[in-house]
C-alpha cells in the first residue's frame, strides 16, 4: 500500500488523484444554521473567544463533523485573525464582522508592522488544528485557512467592512506605494501563517480573498494575483505537497486569472455554470465548488438534482463538491444533513 492509499478522500482529490466520488464539505459549515452553535455562542458571546479559546474552536470545528461526516473539517477561524500579531489590533463584532481600531493608511503605520510569528501570537491555533486531526483521524481531511492579502489590506485600511471599497480604491488609484508595501508585508506573514498551520496538523489550506472580485480584472492583476502568488510560492518552497485552494467571491470575471496564482484547486462560485468553468479554467486545473447556497432552501429533490448536475459537469477528476460560497444562517440542517448524504453516494448515483 502507498502513502496515499490511506490518505483522506479530499486530500487525494486535491492532489488529483482519481477517487471513487467528489469529497464534499462545505464553507462556513460551522456556524449560525447550526442549533449546537447557537447554543454555544449563548455561553460565549465573543467571536474571539470561540475562535480563540481551544476547547470551544475544537468543539465548534467538530460539530458539523459529528453531525454530518463532511469529507472536509475546517479550522474554526476568522481571516483577521493573524493581524494583532502584526500589531494590527481588531475585534469582530457579531453580525458586523472585523472592527479594525486604528486604521492602516500611513507610511509610518506600515513600517511599524510587526515582524509575524504565530508561535508566540496565536498560540491556540497548534492546540486546535492537533485536536482536530486527531479526532478525524484518516476520515476526514483536515483544512486550514487564511485571508489573502487584498482582502486583508482591505479591511485594515477600510477598518471594517464595506460596500464601495473607496478608502481601499483612493489607496490604489491615487498612491499606492504605501499599499503595495502593505501588500508584501501582508503576503510575507500569510504564508509564514499558512506554513505554520500545515505544521500544526493542516492538510489542505484554503486562501480567501474574499474581496478581489471587486476589483477589475486589470487591477486584479496588481493588486491581488501578484500577492497571491507570492504567498502561494512561498508555501510551495517549503510545503510542495500540501495543496492549496483559493476562493474569490464574485470570480466569473477572474476566474482565468485564478489558475495563475499557483493554487491547486480554484473555487467556483454558482454565477458560472460548473462545465464553462471547466472549459474555461482547462483540463489540468482542479475545481471546488459550485452549488447557489440557496439552493438548500429547496425541496430534496431540488437538492439532488442540482448536486447531480454540478458533479456531472464538473467530471469525474480534480472535483471538490462544495457550496459556492458560504451556507447562510437560516439554512434548515435537515437539508444540510440531505446535501451530505446525497453526494456521499455519489457513486452509486452518477
Amino acid at each position: 500500500m502507498g502513502v496515499s492509499s490511506t490518505a483522506p478522500r479530499l486530500l487525494r482529490a486535491a492532489r488529483g488523484e482519481v477517487v471513487d466520488r467528489p469529497p464534499v464539505w462545505m464553507m462556513r459549515q460551522a456556524g449560525r444554521y447550526m442549533k449546537a452553535y447557537r447554543d454555544l455562542r449563548e455561553k460565549y458571546p465573543s467571536f474571539r473567544d470561540r475562535s480563540e479559546i481551544p476547547e470551544v474552536a475544537i468543539e465548534v470545528s467538530l460539530q458539523p463533523w459529528r453531525a454530518f461526516q463532511p469529507d472536509g473539517v475546517i479550522l474554526f477561524s476568522d481571516i483577521v485573525t493573524p493581524l494583532p500579531g502584526l500589531g494590527i489590533d481588531m475585534d469582530i463584532a457579531e453580525g458586523k464582522g472585523p472592527i479594525i481600531h486604528s486604521p492602516i493608511r500611513t507610511q509610518e503605520q506600515v513600517d511599524n508592522l510587526r515582524p509575524f510569528d504565530p508561535e508566540a501570537s496565536l498560540p491556540f491555533i497548534k492546540t486546535i488544528l492537533q485536536a482536530l486531526r486527531l479526532e478525524v483521524g484518516h476520515q476526514s481531511t483536515v483544512l486550514g485557512f487564511v485571508g489573502a492579502p487584498w482582502t486583508l489590506a482591505a479591511y485594515a485600511v477600510e477598518g471594517k467592512g464595506s460596500k464601495t471599497y473607496s478608502i481601499i480604491k483612493n489607496m490604489a488609484f491615487s498612491d499606492p506605494t504605501i499599499l503595495h508595501q502593505f501588500l508584501a508585508k501582508l503576503a510575507d506573514a500569510i504564508a509564514v501563517y499558512a506554513r505554520y498551520q500545515i505544521d500544526c496538523g493542516a492538510q489542505v489550506v484554503q486562501m480567501f480573498d474574499s474581496w478581489a472580485g471587486q476589483l477589475s480584472p486589470q487591477d486584479y492583476d496588481t493588486f491581488a494575483l501578484p500577492y497571491q502568488q507570492r504567498v502561494f510560492e512561498q508555501v510551495k518552497q517549503t510545503h510542495p505537497d500540501t495543496p492549496l485552494i483559493l476562493l474569490v467571491s464574485g470570480s466569473a470575471g477572474v476566474l482565468e486569472r485564478m489558475a495563475k496564482s499557483g493554487a491547486d484547486v480554484v473555487t467556483v462560485d454558482w454565477a458560472v455554470d460548473m462545465a464553462e468553468a471547466r472549459a474555461r479554467l482547462g483540463k489540468h486545473v482542479k475545481v471546488q465548488g459550485n452549488l447557489d447556497p440557496g439552493v438548500l432552501f429547496g425541496s430534496k429533490q431540488f437538492i439532488r438534482d442540482r448536486i447531480l448536475d454540478t458533479v456531472r459537469k464538473a467530471g469525474n477528476w480534480g472535483h471538490i463538491l462544495n457550496l459556492g460560497h458560504g451556507v447562510l444562517p437560516e439554512t434548515p440542517e435537515e437539508n444540510v444533513a440531505f446535501f451530505f448524504e446525497t453526494a456521499k453516494q455519489l457513486n452509486v448515483l452518477v
